[in-house]
This record gives structure tokens, sequence and C-alpha cells, in this order.
């Protein structure tokens, strides 16, 4: 009872912060408005400490997506972790990572940032060693490592950022746009942003976050950790648009978008699939930072965060009904017993893939016309297209092996069914939308309609690469190719893309393994030995000689001895000198 009071009093104060967000922001965005409330915790002297606090458009209607999500995977969580002995503990682990975010959207300021940065990474890591397992165990501290590298970068640019004499990064963009530091704060930023967003080379944790509970990853592949780094980069984007650091970021996270979709077209579980689903479209809104188009990049960011986390909350509707199977080859005909979970996910799916008139339309659709209106070489069109093509790809590919194929997995009693009221009101709540909110969004970012004036060709290309993905996504799963499992018949390269090109291997050899094996050496050779023998040990025994020899003089007679030739040696130059 007490766990039902605190989910419901958490989702409650949750939805009416959101909905008290979005209207500010929505007046914010009408009358172009921008607050600064600066807070004076303390003043010591002339020393002041003040808390940095941005109200603006972009900054609410972010709040807004999160905490409206917030709410709804809190009370998902009220069935889902139903039965959990520590479930306050989860909800308690949930609000403080929402809080952090919170710090993160908020703060113009570099500390108050890293503040929210870093609970970012260390709550996340409490929730992937949620279930207390090995796998867990090395999933979260691969999440943390990973993440950890990104602080650095961030406690660099804060060092760097004392030269300008405040750490409010916001009033000194423009400024100091073309200045070399401020470049080196940029790559800090940068390269902070690539390891918490999971570009390459720092891809491997986010498929291994996937080990926390399923109501966290709709949370933190939605709208709060993984999408951090984008934020952080919506607020830096005067600093690196149009110079070298913006074509290395198109180069990075074009090739995550490209590997991603190809890793998820040969995956078998069905939260990884999902997982990477979402590392191709932060690399698509990189890319799209990258090219300069900073509104395309957070409406992009806005409408995934809904289809994204009604994708989770449905695949773990089903996880929960298959009795903890997350294999899709154990999966199908999940339409006819879970019909309502079954049309969310449909929805959810055809809304990633970009269908016309759901909420990844508006904000896809605009994105690749804007590529091809850009100027950008043939191979990041390439980039930007044919990763396009194989989101649709595995897309009907998991469509296929759900909803078509014939169920594997054999119960000794089929329980599959949609009974649960309190998921079905939280997958609707996202629902509509994941339908509506694409149009809605579009209404409200953009003041002004606006078309592309474009070739019949160009216009109808990306619908054409879409239609030819999900064709050749749906014919690769649904042909034999002469054995059961087809891609075995392309083993090498399934194992390749599966892997993610290596990068989970090299990851935990290169973050974790190698460094912690170094520093072990370098504990035991340096500081337990060659350091310990000529430092502290060295000096404790030449002092223990030392004191052994003035205790000789201490402890006998002599200084008695001493004490009374001194007297008598007084005693004889007062009688020279003075008679």
């Amino acid at each position: 009872m007490e766990f039902i009071s605190i989910c419901f009093l958490s989702f409650i104060f949750l939805f009416f912060c959101s909905m008290s967000c979005f209207f500010s922001g929505l007046l914010f965005l009408v009358y172009d408005l921008v607050y600064f409330f600066e807070w004076e915790i303390f003043s010591i002297n002339s020393n002041m400490m003040i808390m940095t606090v941005i109200m603006d458009w972009i900054s609410l209607l972010f709040m807004s997506f999160v905490l409206f999500i917030s709410s709804l995977v809190i009370y998902y969580s009220k069935d889902y972790m139903l039965g959990d002995v520590f479930i306050n503990r989860f909800i308690i682990l949930v609000l403080l990572f929402v809080f952090s975010m919170m710090m993160l959207i908020i703060s113009p300021n570099l500390i108050s940032i890293l503040l929210g940065w870093d609970g970012l990474g260390l709550v996340s890591y409490c929730l992937v060693i949620y279930y207390q397992n090995v796998k867990s165990f090395n999933a979260g501290m691969l999440t943390a490592l990973s993440n950890r590298l990104g602080d650095v970068a961030l406690l660099m640019s804060i060092a760097w950022m004392l030269n300008y004499g405040s750490w409010n990064f916001l009033f000194y963009l423009e400024f100091m746009k073309f200045d070399f530091e401020m470049q080196v704060i940029c790559f800090m930023v940068i390269f902070a942003a690539m390891t918490k967003s999971a570009q390459i080379p720092f891809s491997s944790w986010l498929p291994a976050a996937m080990a926390a509970p399923t109501p966290v990853s709709a949370l933190v592949h939605s709208s709060t950790l993984v999408t951090a780094g984008v934020y952080l980069l919506i607020r830096f984007n005067l600093l690196f648009f149009d110079t070298l650091l913006s074509k290395f970021l198109l180069l990075i996270s074009g090739l995550t978008m490209f590997m991603a979709g190809l890793g998820a077209n040969f995956e078998f579980d069905l939260k990884k699939i999902i997982a990477l689903s979402t590392l191709s479209q932060l690399g698509l809104m990189m890319s799209i930072l990258a090219l300069g188009f900073v509104k395309l990049a957070f409406f992009h960011l806005l409408t995934h965060a809904l289809f994204k986390a009604l994708l989770f909350m449905c695949a773990g509707a089903i996880i929960h009904n298959m009795k903890g199977s997350q294999d899709i080859r154990d999966m199908g005909m999940l339409s006819i017993y879970m019909p309502f979970t079954s049309s969310c996910l449909n929805v959810a799916n055809l809304a990633l893939c970009g269908f016309p008139f759901l909420a990844g339309f508006y904000s896809k659709d605009i994105i690749l016309e804007m590529v091809l209106v850009s100027q950008v070489n043939l191979f990041v069109f390439f980039l930007f297209f044919f990763s396009t093509g194989l989101t649709v790809s595995y897309s009907f590919r998991l469509f296929y092996y759900l909803f078509i194929l014939p169920m594997n997995m054999s119960f000794s009693m089929n329980i599959l069914n949609d009974s649960s009221v309190i998921m079905m009101k939280s997958m609707f709540g996202l629902l509509v939308f994941a339908i509506i909110g694409g149009s809605m969004l579009n209404w409200l970012i953009f003041p002004y309609s606006f078309m592309m004036c474009m070739t019949l060709i160009y216009k109808f290309s990306i619908l054409g690469v879409c239609i030819i993905g999900g064709l050749i996504g749906y014919l690769c799963s649904n042909l034999s190719f002469f054995s059961l499992n087809k891609s075995m018949n392309f083993y090498l390269f399934s194992f390749f893309s599966c892997s993610m090109w290596f990068m989970p291997a090299i990851s935990t050899m290169g973050i974790v393994y190698y460094p912690i094996s170094f520093s072990f050496k370098l504990f035991k050779y340096l500081d337990q030995g060659w350091v310990e023998f000529f430092g502290s040990q060295q000096i404790f025994n030449n002092f223990s000689v030392l004191s052994k020899f003035v205790q000789i003089f201490q402890f006998n007679n002599l200084k008695i001895h001493l004490t009374l030739l001194s007297l008598w040696f007084m005693i004889l130059v007062f009688l020279v000198l003075f008679l």
C-alpha cells in the first residue's frame, strides 16, 4: 500500500509539473522570452557563491517532456515492478535521475551542469546494477567508466573557462566564437557529449545498459541520460558551427547512425534492437546538429522521446508476459494475444520509420530534405539515406518476427494477455502523443509554415528509401535462404555487425581491463614497491636508527657528566677572565 501511494503521488506531482512547464514554455516561445535567475547561496567578504538558472522555451519544453515521460514511467512501474522488495528504493532512484536531468537542463553554468551530469552518471550506475548479478555489474561498470571519460573532459573545460572569469558559458558564446581557447573548450564539450550520447567509439555501453529494468530503459533512452549530450551541444551550437569540429562531429555521428542501423538488422534481443535504434536516432540528431540546424535537432529530440518511450513500454509488457524472455525468435502471433500492446508497438514502430503524419514523420522528413538541399558530399549523403533505409528495415523485421511468425516458445499454460490496466493506461498516454505530437510541435516550434521546393525525384526519394528499406527488411526475414536461421548464411558479416564492429570488446579492454590492470601494477610496483621502499619505509627506518642513537644519550648518566663538565668549564672560563 505504501508503494502504491509513493508511485501515485510521484506520478501526480511530475504530471502537474510537466503541464505547468509546457504551458510556460509556450508563453516563453510566443513572446520570445529568456529569463535568468540568480540565487546567491552565500557570500564571504567579496566572494559570492551564485546559482544561476536559465528559463527559455527550449529548457521549459524539454523539461515538460522529461517530466511527462517520467510520470508515465513511474505509473507504469507501479504494475511492472509489483512485488519487488526494494521498490521504494527504485522510485527514489528514478526521482533522483529526473532531478539530475532538471539540473542539467536549467543550468547555463558549467559547474551546475557538472552536478547534473555527474548525478546522471551515478544514478544510472545504481539503476543498471538494480538486478544484482554479474552481467548487471559488468554493464554498470562499463556504463560508469565510459561516462567518466566525458566527466573528465567537462572538468577540463571548466578549468579552461577560468580564463574568462566566469563559468556562465552562454555569455561568451557569440563573443568568443573564433577564439582558440574557446575552440579547445568546445572540443572538450563535444568529447563529453560523445561519451554521454554513446557515439563511436563509446557506443558499447548503451546496449549494455539494457541490464536495467525496462521502465528505466524507457526513461533513459527517450529523454534523459543519452539525450543529455545532444542537449549540451544544442546549447553550445554557436561555437562549433561551420568549423572543423562540426565536420568531425558529422563524420562520427554519421558512422554511429550507420553502425547502429546495421547492427539492429542482425540482433535478436528485443531490448537491444530498440537500444540500437536509439543509438541510430542519436547519430541522426548529432549529425543534423553538426550541419547547423539546431531547431531541427531539438524538434527530433522531442518527437523521438515520445515514440521511443512507448516502444520500451510495449517491449516491457511483452517481456513481462513472456516470463522474462527477450529473444524475438521465441515470440510470434502476439497481435492475437496482446492486441492493444501490439497496436501501440506498431504505431511507435511506424513513427520511428517516419510514416506520414505520425510523430517521427515531421522531424525526419524535414531533416532529410534539409540534407538534400545542403552542401554535403556523397559519403555523408549515403550515410543519411542508407541509415534511414536500415531503420525501416529493422522495424519491419521486428514486425515480422513479433506478429507474423508463429510462436516458438511452448508454454504449459499460455498467459499472454493485455490484462494490466495500469500498463495500458501508461502506454495509451504516450500513444496519443506519438500520433499527434509531431504535428503539434511542428506548429509550435516553427512560427511560420515553410515549403521545401525540390524536384519530384528529390521529394519522393525519402519515401522511396523508406519503402525499399521496409521491403528489404521484410523479405530478408521472410526468405529462407536454404536455412532456418537466415543470418547463419552470412555468419562472419552477421557477427561483425551484431558485435557493433567489435566495439564492446575494444571498450571493455580499453576502458575497463587494461587501465585497471595497469593501475594494479602501478600500485604493486610503485606504491607498494620502489616508492614504498625508498619513500616512507626508508624514511621510517632512517628515523628509527637515528632515534636509537639519540636514545643512547637519553637513557644513561652521560647527560649528568656532560652537565657537570659544562659547569666546570664555565667556572674555569670565569676564573680565567676575571682573576
